[in-house]
């Protein structure tokens, strides 16, 4: 399969979608709730699925759809697999706050991203990976920071929608990691999380519960731009592990954050 083509295909379709959610965006706030309170569901996020499967079943007629919404279509057994976001940072979009954005990435049977496309309409930011062919931001190529030393970097994390009931709910990451770096954020979006350590504006990120569609295209954002991806203790191919739990940064800063983040889970 050409994946140059595959890449123009799905920037249509992420500019597409991109402005279906704006459009929802704007409107007065339509959600339900779904496994808890602190995860929710809008119609934005419903009509900018059905847009993006839509154009894949026209395109990619034989591949199969992973949808944060819809679920699985398709034959499973396909050579070729989608993983579709089409809000990813709802909580945010929910609330009007604008760092959130639609994640679509083809990647192989196991997981392996192929094209990765991340599009944030409100900042008007498209981030674009092939593989093998790197990671661009609006046209421009962008490499991962230098910054190697946790007191010269940005980091960046979340909390797990069940957090109130479960213990391992990232707080003694938290608080082992803040003392640590330049700045500690939670800004509500693991596929824009991924893409800004992409393009050097941020140097790490962690997080568990994650789903292969809210990562997938930031993993490939990650890889071409010379960073890393890995559970927390450093094992690569976080996507296929059932605690979805992601370590990603630029590379020079992640053996210490493997550090930090293991002691913190013993102690």
């Amino acid at each position: 399969m050409e994946l140059t083509a595959v890449r123009d295909i799905v920037i249509d379709m992420a500019k597409e979608a991109g402005a279906i959610a704006l459009d929802y965006y704007q409107r007065p706030l339509v959600y339900n709730t779904k496994a808890s309170n602190y995860d929710i569901v809008t119609e934005g996020d419903k009509a900018t699925e059905l847009a993006i499967v839509a154009q894949i079943k026209k395109h990619f007629p034989g591949h199969y759809i992973h949808g944060e919404e819809g679920g699985g279509q398709g034959d499973p057994n396909a050579e070729y697999h989608w993983y579709v976001d089409p809000i990813d940072g709802t909580t945010n979009y929910a609330h009007c706050f604008p760092y959130w954005c639609t994640s679509i990435a083809m990647t192989t049977q196991d997981r392996q991203p192929l094209v990765g496309v991340l599009y944030a309409p409100v900042m008007n930011d498209l981030f674009v990976a092939v593989k093998g062919q790197g990671a661009m931001l609006n046209g421009q190529p962008i490499h991962v920071a230098e910054r190697a030393e946790l007191a010269e970097c940005i980091v960046v994390s979340g909390f797990p929608y069940d957090r109130k009931t479960n213990p391992d709910n990232n707080q003694a990451e938290w608080s082992a990691m803040a003392p640590l770096v330049r700045g500690l954020r939670r800004l509500g979006s693991a596929a824009l999380d991924m893409a800004n350590i992409a393009a050097g504006r941020l140097d790490g990120y962690w997080e568990r519960g994650l789903h292969p569609w809210d990562t997938l295209a930031g993993v490939l954002l990650i890889q071409e731009a010379g960073g890393k991806v890995s559970t927390y203790s450093g094992e690569p191919n976080p996507q296929n592990t059932e605690e979805g739990r992601y370590l990603v940064s630029n590379g020079h800063v992640h053996q210490k954050m493997v550090d930090v983040l293991m002691s913190a889970r013993k102690s």
